[in-house]
């Protein structure tokens, strides 16, 4: 039987060599079953492959009856083949009928067949198909005939990617080139037409088998060689600072990159005949096979640790690296698996849209997105495996639609849309230098939201008028260690400068729950949205909020200043950032630095708590502003950052509305002014209800503030408030469907 080595190698010399042949795709996947059945003395080989995301198709056999070939299907984890596929790993059957889910099909003819050893065909932790061999004798197959196959069917994944087995049908589709529709979900909205840029490209190998094993092996070590340098560039700085804890998990990184038993994993399936870089992927699709697996999260770090190091050695050995931002293509839209805020940040405003196979829409890859106004569609599942760079793609955004490879039908009906949100965007240019007034003489003030320099040139062109909520924690975040205290002066006061005497709001330090800074250990909380975060952080922390104050404080230079405490839950957090703060301020005076003409505390309400505070509170407090994304999740009880449930709850809900009314009348009684921040106040509708119920400042992403001002300049707040005091009165749930019908009547 073919053992690691030369038996294996001839077996694959003969796989290359039918890979050559101008053979049709069929002819290539009969002779290969032919070549692994006599090369492994079996009596049946079959190749499965996938013909959707949950069937398999028998595409080729030598043994059963070949009536039943492209004719016998099975659904992911439908008998033993379809367990292989679903679960991703062997199964070696001495008496396969007797093994639990065994189904017999008898088209096929395979009940004279006792033993059975399957494995799958996948790549990069895609399962494309599945790979058999039966004999009539009960058997257990031995390691080695094991591992052979899987060799085999690692070379079969390869040439399936490089369209060696096309042919009628689904099953055998040419890979890279039929239309596909990604149903995702809105990160934001908008809509884009251009061309891919994969941030991890697929990496194309022409030839899977090699003939000289040492060459390879050569090869194989001088790429390990650069990635260990690289690693050792990449962590020396980072290795310097942080706890003991953070140094374990750099030099864990560090241990993968010179681990022994990955390097043999790797040197063993290249003896076997495999090139260095099909040996990678093997190995790093039993990688994210048992990523699937495994349900602790540290380990699925790990391991992740590994997957990351798999990708780094494989452009290293095929020299297909990823795109630098000054060779962008015309329009690119980014697609990736995920992305953080400083990997977006490299790319630049030059991206005409994003596609991501995960992130959410609380995530900071989104917030700059909003903030750039950038059509972007999350969870747009295996797209990163079906794209390839160059591809034509069109983003709808408002629906959470992606249309790869789209036909001339799809692409014209897109292009009138975009056509018209041009013509939208010059209506709302016209009005950029109006007030956002109602028609019943009630003046709305509206803001943007911002977190970096890059969002301020947004202020003037869209007739914002002043930043209402600055982040304060993307300087944090992209960064390896703690910002220090003059740089973030610096910016505070480039922020300033930028605004043009146009007020800012910045916000401390938010982070904690999904913003976790790169430099601190992250915190194994259960419950991380209700946990140690913002402004608990920072009170516990105090160190790290005093240096904030101070660089708020220098980067001011006596200009007006506004300042909001994240996630207050009870007044005596207010009370005590308050109290941390003027004490700064004393100490700053003392050292003889110049101080804010005016200085404005405030504080976000994000939980329903903050609204039943005692009446010191609102006397305290120099504003308030609904932090609507958090508060939301909290008096629905419904995570933000979880789709089965963050869309069955409605902002303009009764019962959410009548607590917003609640909050303004309250804030009116003490005269602290209120303001919304959040998603809902920049759409339209939602922002003309939130007027109407006592809202008198709202702020939003940039691209929003022409829809949001053009919808208030058309209504009378008087009419929307009774047509909500209706709905209200009505026993309805929301008041959206009326609203609807009455924007219906009026905008005829």
């Amino acid at each position: 039987m073919p053992k690691p080595g030369s038996d294996s190698r001839e077996l694959l010399r003969r796989l290359r060599a039918t890979l050559a042949e101008d053979n049709e795709g069929q002819e290539r996947l009969d002779h290969i079953t032919q070549i692994v059945a006599q090369g492994m003395g079996t009596e049946v080989c079959s190749i499965y492959l996938r013909r959707d995301a949950q069937t398999l198709e028998l595409c080729a056999t030598e043994g059963l009856k070949k009536e039943s070939v492209h004719q016998t299907r099975m659904r992911f984890g439908e008998g033993l083949v379809g367990r292989i596929a679903k679960e991703a790993r062997a199964i070696n059957a001495e008496n396969a009928n007797r093994e639990k889910g065994f189904r017999y099909m008898p088209e096929t003819g395979e009940e004279r067949y006792s033993s059975l050893l399957g494995v799958p065909i996948q790549r990069l932790g895609e399962i494309l198909g599945v790979l058999v061999v039966q004999n009539k004798q009960p058997r257990f197959y031995s390691d080695d005939e094991v591992y052979a196959l899987e060799i085999v069917a690692m070379v079969i994944a390869e040439m399936k990617e490089l369209g060696a087995f096309v042919g009628e049908g689904d099953a055998m589709s040419a890979p890279h080139q039929r239309p596909f529709l990604f149903n995702g979900t809105t990160g934001q909205e908008g809509v884009a037409e251009g061309v891919i840029v994969l941030h991890d490209p697929q990496i194309v190998v022409s030839n899977p088998v090699t003939d000289d094993p040492e060459a390879e092996k050569a090869r194989l070590q001088d790429a390990m060689n650069q990635l260990r340098i690289s690693v050792d560039d990449l962590l020396g700085a980072n290795i310097k600072v942080g706890d003991e804890e953070h140094r374990d998990v750099l030099e864990a990184y560090r241990m993968f990159a010179n681990s022994k038993g990955w390097v043999s994993r790797l040197e063993s399936s290249i003896d076997s005949g495999l090139a260095a870089e099909v040996a990678v992927e093997k190995e790093q699709s039993a990688t994210r096979a048992r990523m699937a697996r495994v349900p602790d999260p540290y380990l699925r770090d790990r391991l992740h640790d590994l997957d990351d190091l798999s990708n780094r050695l494989l452009r290293l050995l095929t020299g297909q690296g990823r795109h630098s931002s000054d060779k962008l293509p015309e329009n690119p839209i980014l697609v990736a698996r995920n992305i953080g805020p400083g990997e977006l940040l490299e790319y630049g405003k030059k991206l005409k849209g994003i596609v991501l196979e995960e992130g959410s829409v609380g995530s900071h890859a989104a917030i700059i997105a909003r903030a750039w106004a950038i059509p972007m569609v999350i969870h747009a599942t295996n797209i990163t495996r079906e794209a390839l760079n160059g591809d034509a793609i069109l983003v709808d955004g408002d629906q959470g639609l992606a249309h790869l490879r789209p036909d001339d039908s799809v692409t014209n009906a897109f292009r009138d849309k975009i056509a018209m949100v041009s013509e939208a965007r010059e209506k709302f240019a016209a009005i950029r230098e109006e007030p956002a007034e109602t028609l019943d003489g009630v003046t709305i003030s509206l803001m943007m939201n911002a977190g970096l320099m890059l969002d301020l040139p947004s202020l003037e062109g869209s007739g914002a008028e002043g930043v209402g909520l600055f982040r304060t924690e993307l300087q944090f975040l992209m960064r390896s260690a703690v910002p220090r205290r003059n740089e973030l002066a610096e910016t505070y006061s480039r922020v300033m400068d930028a605004a043009a005497g146009k007020p800012v709001v910045f916000r401390t330090l938010d982070i904690g729950s999904d913003k976790v800074l790169p430099f601190w250990k992250p915190q194994d909380e259960p419950n991380p949205a209700m946990g140690w975060r913002a402004i608990r952080l920072g009170l516990d922390k105090p160190g790290l909020m005093k240096m904030q104050i101070q660089a708020l404080l220098r980067g001011a230079k006596g200009r007006p200043l506004r300042v909001m405490f994240p996630f207050i839950a009870q007044f005596n957090e207010f009370r005590d950032a308050r109290a941390l703060f003027f004490n700064v301020v004393e100490s700053e005076k003392r050292l003889g630095h110049t101080m804010p003409s005016e200085i404005k505390i405030g504080a976000m309400l994000e939980t329903p708590s903050l609204a039943f505070a005692p009446d010191r509170f609102f006397e305290l407090c120099d504003f308030i502003s609904i932090g609507g994304n958090d508060l939301k999740q909290f008096f629905y009880a419904a995570d933000r950052e979880n789709e089965r449930v963050r869309r069955r709850y409605d902002t303009l809900n009764v019962s959410f509305l009548t607590f917003i009314g609640q909050i303004a009348e309250r804030c009116k009684s003490f005269d602290t002014p209120l303001s919304f921040c959040g998603e809902d106040a920049g759409r339209p509708l939602e922002a003309l209800c939130l007027a109407a119920m006592g809202l008198r400042s709202l702020s939003m992403r940039p691209a929003s503030v022409g829809p949001v001002k053009d919808m208030i300049r058309r209504h009378n707040l008087n009419e929307v408030r009774a047509v909500i005091d209706a709905a209200f009165a009505s026993g309805e749930q929301s008041v959206r469907p009326a609203l609807m019908a009455y924007l219906e009547k009026t905008d005829a």
